[in-house]
């Protein structure tokens, strides 16, 4: 057995997130969002070095040991995946161990709201599902996934650095193509995508334009493509994709965008109320003519309230599900405000509610 498989162990009885190793501090896991010690003693170089070294392949180890940046995914049995970043530092080698569940939540296990189920069940378009590292985006993504796996005779085919939910084939059959040992690079795994007969496409993240216009147009051919983009609000996602392109081709990925765009899911992870645990809160997006023109006449400023109005389609703002959550109890009234897009609105609002509360 692998001395880290300890430290995981310790760190899954807490039902932590992360296992943070550093030469000079001891083993740390974020529980509940909060960072704490998993034992008294300091690692040191030697023991960091054969905690890492013992669950990385001889391959693994020497890129690493040439490039001081190793990202990989590590099965441990059938209690965990966990998502792998070693780096080098200050103080010598260190790691980032992220867990993956072997056991993919459903859209009702998350409390998703209904648009999500819709964004899944759509059979072509783009959806984007956005937020900070950290904001449970990847779990969100594979019970989409997972909600189409129950449910479609389709074809999903996943491109990820590393891959990382894991699913068996229920009614959908399952590809999954880790981006360095099964293609290149995003982008040419994108490119050879649409020979591989996929009715559902979920890339791991869009991190260049090119790999952006490659989803932009399969989502455009008929395919129901997910994505991730490290923005903080869907209007913000809109003009961080556009806003990627040289001035000259922005006018034709604004029409691409709009024609191919299904929704957006913001999200921001919460601690909740009773300290128990974290719960996501959701802004919605959809796609519709309505917010096709906003696109192609570069009115991405207008979104946020037709966002508000759009409650009947399914839509709402992040303060919107931030108020939701707190009038359910389910997170405490300071919690929900530092993630407020509009704090001085939403303080208002939650002085109303604690006045309304006490009469």
């Amino acid at each position: 057995m692998a001395r880290i498989h300890a430290l995981f162990d310790a760190l899954l009885a807490r039902n932590g997130s992360d296992l943070h190793l550093a030469v000079g501090t001891p083993p740390m896991g974020r529980v509940r969002g909060e960072l704490v010690s998993l034992r008294e003693g300091e690692v040191t170089a030697p023991e960091m070095e054969a905690l890492l070294s013992e669950i990385a392949s001889p391959e693994q180890w020497r890129q690493f040991s040439e490039e001081w940046d190793l990202d990989f995914a590590y099965g441990y049995g059938t209690k965990a995946r966990f998502r792998v970043n070693y780096l080098r530092k200050l103080t010598g080698m260190a790691a980032v161990l992220r867990v993956i569940p072997t056991r993919v939540l459903t859209l009702d296990e998350l409390g998703c709201p209904p648009a999500v189920r819709q964004l899944s069940e759509r059979k072509s378009g783009l959806v984007l599902v956005t937020g900070p590292t950290g904001s449970g985006k990847s779990t969100t993504l594979a019970a989409m996934v997972h909600h189409i796996n129950r449910t479609r005779a389709a074809h999903v085919l996943t491109i990820e650095d590393p891959v990382e939910f894991v699913h068996e084939p229920i009614r959908a059959s399952i590809t999954h193509r880790e981006v360095g040992s099964h293609a290149a690079s995003f982008a040419s795994a994108i490119r050879s995508a649409g020979r591989e007969d996929p009715d559902v496409i979920l890339i791991g993240e869009l991190r260049t334009n090119e790999t952006m216009k490659l989803a932009l147009q399969l989502a455009s051919f008929g395919v129901l493509v997910f994505a991730t983009v490290h923005t903080n609000s869907a209007p913000a996602t809109i003009d961080r994709i556009i806003n990627a392109f040289p001035a000259d081709e922005q006018p034709q990925v604004r029409g691409l965008l709009a024609e191919s765009l299904a929704g957006i899911i913001a999200q921001q992870l919460l601690k909740t109320a009773d300290g128990k645990g974290r719960v996501a809160a959701l802004e919605v997006l959809m796609g519709g003519p309505g917010i096709a023109a906003m696109i192609r006449e570069n009115k991405t400023f207008q979104i946020a309230s037709r966002m508000q109005a759009g409650q009947a389609q399914g839509m709402q703002t992040m303060d919107m599900a931030l108020e939701r959550l707190v009038r359910q109890g389910v997170v405490a009234p300071d919690v929900a405000l530092e993630k407020a897009s509009d704090r001085e609105s939403f303080s208002r609002l939650l002085e109303r509610l604690q006045g309304a509360g006490a009469a």
